[in-house]
């Protein structure tokens, strides 16, 4: 076999060796680590046998193959530098509920200038921080002298050919880029004696538009280092004598400048200097590119105050060389530079992963790494929602000022109205960095009067940049940051190429993070909703067959009988497989069981297990409740004639909801399992025991036997599922609280519009509402008893907080107020009912008992208020 692929083998290699850039290039991007020590190892294996042939000393370090991945390695590499220092405790300390942000010892202002990319996209496009390495070309040294070069063809250009030499050998083994400068003043002065001295380096903006600035300026002899780096100027391109030299690269050697329209008089009329002769040349690298201009002003000797043909050709071979070692100088400069911002990166990167275990933290440390590098006034972290393209799941904020805050609750509360996403969704949809100097001339993005963004008359300079997944195919985020700081004045800067390349670099490390935590608290929820089915499965159980076959044989009274079709209806009188046989009676007389083919045997364990699944030891949310809140949803449907203007569909799943809507209930509230820590609380952000109840609803409707809705097709099902899951959380007040406006506003302007289904699904949430609090329309006596159960309900929970959670329960929950539960009463039917039942017999005029029954239970019990506050009788009595 290894024959045949042989000629094979030989064809792939010699075409490798033809295109070497492809094997580089591959071999960076998916050679893995055992493949670099192997080649590292068999070199260094190969470069001692070599040694000892030559008779070298076997004294030489001989590192192993197998030890070579821990020792060589931590021997090359050098140790991470700490440049940021980091107040939050390291993974195995004890954690702390408010991680810091780093303290900024160092800012992306120290990297502006042009630096190679911190990431560049491959040859496949994705996103790499390995790039090819750029061939530098070597310089020609034998046109380094330049046209007019100094020759030794006599004795006297011998001795300055021989001087300056040694000029050069002097500046060649600086690398510190302002004392090379200083030094080469110090050589121009001895060669052409000059009274000023000016050098100028080539600099780039973000937008690579070049510009000169200053290292040394205006600068005489006897200047020290300190005095020549203490000021700095910046001058235009191609603009004045130095910006006509660095543009064109031809020297310029002016006898009067004041006769050149070129030369600017503003500095002489400033300084009461007077400038009169220039000799001003490009300073060029070994491609012949400028990297600086050279300028002496008024010759200090000779006849006329003029430099001379020889100066120039002195000035100009002096240059030649010394511009290559300036320009090796600030090659040396740029890779210290780069160094140190990829230490910078690196340690900033350490502390986001440092966390990873709740989302709300890590965000808080990426906003503050971020706003205290960059120096922008605010930084705002978009979080991507997986289920739509143009809207965003979680928005965190941070402002520049609270960097020195320190809270004791590191969760916050932003108010997501308030933010603007304008930017942040074109970044999503474009996949590519957004770089703005000034917003309000943007015209992509006009600034209405109805901008919903409180910082919107404030935003000036703004960068921002996508946050990607792993594959880097997919935007999971976006993080903005508006107005750049200047650090020595305080005022508002653009953003620069170099400030995006790193924040675009960074934002790597950010979606790694992002990503990772978000897999963390999936599988932390996983495993708790996997602590609370194993929970609830060990107390709960199916309905027994027999169970079940008793109910199928039993005989269903009719609805009249039972008065399921009356608002006024009761079920103290039922006993528990009456409710189980009134359940199958309003089920068949909304032709739900007909309609859906239902086979009567899953209804009935269905019935029985949803019965089962509420606990017998809670006083008032219990299989009563939820069956008295499907018998209200009947009487509207039925008395109400409501079910003309509903779908089937729509019954059903109300039907389904009404009945459920409270399964596995604790007898406890959301408030109570946030704060017990219970697992419940780790699976749901809001709304915890509503989306419980909904998934025990789920559970129950998918186990075999019970499976009601098996005549749907998938349309429906699916259908069914995402109402009767809006209709379980609709019973929580909190959210009806938010709804409730919109519906209101709509009836009472008379724009209700049946076939708008976003009308319905607000109907159907006002509808689930209206019958699970359907209990304060009762008759007096009905009434007062359901308050009772619940307050013994209340009152339970009141105790366990006094007991587990060491707190003072509110006033509702506590056995001791029970005096005001009249004044409470009345405000609850003030604050949630009386409105929602006036607003649904506006719409729906044969639902007006309830209304009715609501406000004459809001006289009784204001009555009895009074007489408490008298002392003449017991709240309850």
């Amino acid at each position: 076999m290894e024959e045949r692929r042989s000629p094979e083998r030989h064809r792939m290699e010699a075409w490798l060796d033809d295109h070497r850039d492809f094997s580089h290039s591959y071999f960076v991007r998916k050679a893995s680590r055992e493949m670099v020590n192997a080649w590292f190892a068999e070199r260094v294996h190969t470069i001692q046998s070599s040694t000892s042939k030559d008779g070298s000393s076997q004294q030489q370090a001989q590192p192993s193959s197998t030890d070579f991945s821990h020792s060589s390695a931590s021997a090359v590499l050098p140790p991470t530098l700490s440049l940021l220092d980091n107040r939050c405790p390291s993974p195995a300390s004890i954690p702390s509920p408010c991680p810091g942000t780093p303290t900024r010892k160092i800012s992306a202002s120290e990297f502006d200038r042009p630096l190679r990319p911190i990431v560049v996209k491959d040859s496949e496009g994705a996103l790499t921080f390995l790039s090819d390495s750029e061939r530098e070309a070597l310089p020609v040294l034998g046109s380094a002298m330049g046209e007019g070069g100094v020759t030794g063809g006599d004795r006297t250009g011998g001795d300055r050919c021989a001087r300056l030499l040694e000029l050069v050998k002097d500046v060649s083994s600086h690398l510190d880029v302002p004392a090379l400068c200083h030094k080469i003043f110090l050589h121009i002065n001895e060669l052409i004696a000059a009274d000023r001295y000016s050098l100028f380096l080539v600099g780039e903006d973000s937008s690579n538009r070049k510009f000169l600035v200053s290292r040394l300026f205006d600068v005489a002899e006897g200047s020290t280092l300190e005095e020549s780096s203490s000021s700095s100027i910046r001058l235009e391109w191609n603009k004045g004598i130095v910006g006509h030299v660095a543009a064109t690269g031809q020297p310029l050697n002016i006898k009067n400048a004041y006769k050149d329209p070129r030369f600017n008089a503003e500095v002489d009329l400033i300084t009461g200097y007077k400038t009169q002769s220039i000799l001003c040349l490009p300073i060029k690298n070994h491609r012949g590119e400028v990297v600086g201009v050279a300028q002496a002003i008024n010759k200090t000797c000779g006849e006329d105050g003029a430099f001379t043909e020889q100066d120039q050709k002195d000035f100009s071979a002096y240059l030649a060389f010394s511009g290559i070692v300036l320009h090796n100088a600030q090659l040396y400069e740029t890779s210290q530079l780069e160094n140190k911002r990829n230490r910078v990166l690196l340690d900033l990167a350490t502390l986001i992963f440092e966390e990873q275990q709740c989302l709300e933290v890590l965000l808080r440390k990426i906003a503050g790494t971020i706003l205290s590098f960059m120096q922008a006034q605010a930084c705002t972290v978009f979080i991507a929602d997986e289920e739509s393209m143009n809207s965003f799941s979680g928005v965190f904020h941070m402002e520049h000022e609270e960097l020195s805050e320190v809270l004791e609750d590191p969760k916050r509360n932003c108010d997501v109205k308030q933010i603007n996403y304008m930017f942040a969704q074109y970044v999503k949809s474009t996949m590519q960095p957004l770089n703005i100097s000034d917003v309000t001339k943007d015209q992509r993005f006009p600034w209405t009067s109805d901008c919903p963004d409180h910082m919107s008359n404030q935003i000036k300079s703004l960068l921002c940049a996508p946050i990607r997944n792993r594959k880097k195919d997919k935007v999971i985020g976006v993080c903005q940051l508006v107005n750049k700081l200047d650090e020595a004045s305080g005022s508002i800067k653009s953003f620069n190429r170099n400030d995006e390349q790193f924040l675009e670099a960074f934002a790597i490390f950010c979606g790694l993070g992002i990503q990772n935590t978000q897999m963390y608290e999936t599988v932390e929820r996983a495993m708790a909703k996997q602590e609370v089915t194993l929970e609830v499965l060990s107390y709960h159980a199916s309905a027994t067959e027999e169970e079940s076959q008793e109910l199928q044989v039993a005989t269903v009274p009719s609805a009249q009988s039972l008065r399921l079709l009356d608002f006024s209806f009761s079920d103290f009188d039922l006993s528990d497989t009456e409710t189980t046989l009134a359940t199958i009676r309003m089920f068949t007389d909304l032709n739900l069981v007909q309609n859906f083919q239902m086979k009567y045997t899953s209804l009935c364990q269905w019935i029985l297990s949803v019965k089962k699944n509420y606990r017998k030891s809670v006083a008032y949310h219990n299989w009563r409740h939820a069956f008295n809140t499907a018998q209200c949803m009947f009487a509207l449907l039925k008395s109400g004639r409501l079910q003309n203007n509903l779908s089937d569909l729509e019954i059903l799943a109300l039907m389904i909801a009404t009945l459920s809507h409270d399964l596995d209930h604790r007898g406890v509230n959301n408030s109570y399992i946030q704060r017990s820590e219970h697992p419940l609380a780790q699976l749901y952000c809001h709304s915890t025991m509503e989306h419980h109840h909904f998934d025990q609803c789920l559970m129950i409707l998918n186990t075999p036997g019970n499976q009601i809705l098996s005549g749907l097709s998938l349309d429906e099902y699916k259908a069914t599922l995402k109402m009767i899951e809006k209709a379980i959380l609709a019973t929580d007040l909190a959210l009806y609280m938010k709804k409730r406006e919109d519906f209101f506003e709509l009836t009472k302007n008379n724009q209700f519009v049946w076939v708008d289904e976003h009308h319905r699904d607000l109907l159907r949430s006002m509808l689930m509402t209206a019958c699970d609090i359907s209990a304060i329309t009762k008759p007096w006596p009905v009434q007062k008893r359901v308050a009772e159960l619940v307050a013994t309900e209340f009152f339970e929970q009141g105790d366990k907080e006094r007991r587990e959670l060491n707190i003072e329960p509110t006033d509702l929950m506590n056995r001791e107020k029970r005096d005001k539960i009249p004044s409470m009463q009345v405000s609850f039917i003030d604050a949630i009912c009386i409105q929602l039942y006036e607003t649904l017999a506006g719409l729906l005029e044969h639902c007006s008992p309830l209304l009715e029954g609501c406000q004459k239970n809001r006289q009784h019990w204001k009555r009895l208020a009074e007489d408490c506050e008298k002392g003449q009788v017991d709240a309850l009595v």
